[in-house]
C-alpha cells in the first residue's frame, strides 16, 4: 500500500471522498465507471469478499495497523491510502467517520431483471422507497430472511449510497439486485405471483396459507409515507396486510419488510 499523510482538504486524490456527490459517484450515464463508498472495516471486508475492486482508502492513522490492517494487506501496493487527523478527515468528508475507515470502490455492471430472478422463489420489489436507512435495513433483512433477489423501481434510493451500504452491514453486496425498468406485473411472465403489502379493505392477512404456498412470490413494498400507488395495488395478484394490535395502523417499511420476509419465506 502507498500511504499519503494529508494536511489539507485540497490534497490531490481525495476529491473522491469530499467533492463528489452521491449522484456523481453513481455516474448514471456510464455505470461501469461509477464508484461508491464503503464505510467501516467490516463492510469493506464484505465488499472485498464479494469481488468489488477498491480504488482508494481514507482512514485515521490508528486503523492502518489496527482493525483495518488485514484490509491494507489485501488491497495491494497500487491502492492509495490517505490518512490524517480525525478532525481533518471530518472536515474533508463533511461527517465524522463512524468506524474511522472509508474505501472508494468500483461499481459493477448490474444484471438484468431476468438474470436476477432466474431460479428465485422469493423476491422483493422496493417501490419508491427513498430513505437510505430503510433501503439498507430492507437489504439486511432480505439477506437474512430468505429473499433470493431485490428489484428496485427507478424512483427508489440507490442501494450503494454510503449510508444505505453502512446500515445494511454490507448485505447489499450479498444480495442479487438490479433496477426494475418495467411494470411490476411483468414478473408474471417469469412465473411469479405478486403480493402488494398494503392496507386495503380486501387485503388478506400475511399468514394466509395461500400466500405461503405459492412457489414463486414477489413481495411489493411501498414508500414510507404514502404507501403503494393505487395502480400498483390493483395490478397485484394479492394484497396482504400485517395484523396489528393496540390500534397501530402500520409499521415502518423496514420493520414491515422483516415481518413479511419471515412469514412469506418459502416453506420446505
Amino acid at each position: 500500500m502507498t500511504v499519503h499523510k494529508i494536511d489539507s482538504l485540497d490534497y490531490p486524490g481525495v476529491d473522491i471522498f469530499s467533492r463528489l456527490t452521491e449522484a456523481r459517484l453513481r455516474n448514471v450515464l456510464e455505470p461501469e465507471k461509477g464508484l461508491f463508498i464503503a464505510e467501516s472495516p467490516k463492510v469493506i471486508r464484505v465488499a472485498l469478499d464479494s469481488g468489488y475492486e477498491p480504488v482508494a482508502m481514507l482512514c485515521e492513522p490508528k486503523h492502518i495497523t489496527g482493525d483495518a490492517a488485514d484490509i491494507m494487506e489485501r488491497i495491494g501496493d497500487d491502492i492509495p491510502v490517505y490518512t490524517g487527523d480525525r478532525e481533518l478527515l471530518a472536515g474533508l468528508t463533511g461527517y465524522t467517520l463512524t468506524r474511522g475507515v472509508l474505501c472508494a470502490m468500483r461499481r459493477r455492471r448490474l444484471p438484468s431483471p431476468e438474470e436476477v430472478c432466474r431460479g428465485a422463489s422469493r423476491v422483493v420489489v422496493i417501490d419508491s422507497v427513498t430513505d437510505t436507512t430503510n433501503i439498507g435495513a430492507i437489504f439486511r433483512s432480505a439477506a437474512a430472511l430468505g429473499i433470493d433477489a431485490v428489484l428496485l423501481t427507478p424512483t427508489s434510493c440507490d442501494p450503494l449510497n454510503r449510508r444505505a451500504v453502512r446500515v445494511s452491514m454490507g448485505s447489499v453486496f450479498l444480495m442479487p439486485w438490479t433496477w426494475l425498468d418495467r411494470p411490476v406485473q411483468w414478473l408474471g411472465t417469469l412465473g411469479f405471483k405478486t403480493v402488494a403489502l398494503a392496507l386495503t379493505d380486501d387485503s388478506v392477512s400475511i399468514d394466509d396459507p395461500v400466500l405461503c404456498s405459492e412457489p414463486q412470490l414477489a413481495l411489493i413494498m411501498g414508500t414510507e409515507g404514502d404507501g403503494l400507488a393505487r395502480n400498483v395495488i390493483e395490478s397485484a395478484d394479492y394484497v396482504a396486510r400485517i395484523p396489528m394490535s393496540h390500534n397501530v395502523d402500520s409499521l415502518n417499511v423496514a420493520a414491515a419488510s422483516a415481518v413479511a420476509f419471515w412469514q412469506l419465506r418459502q416453506h420446505t
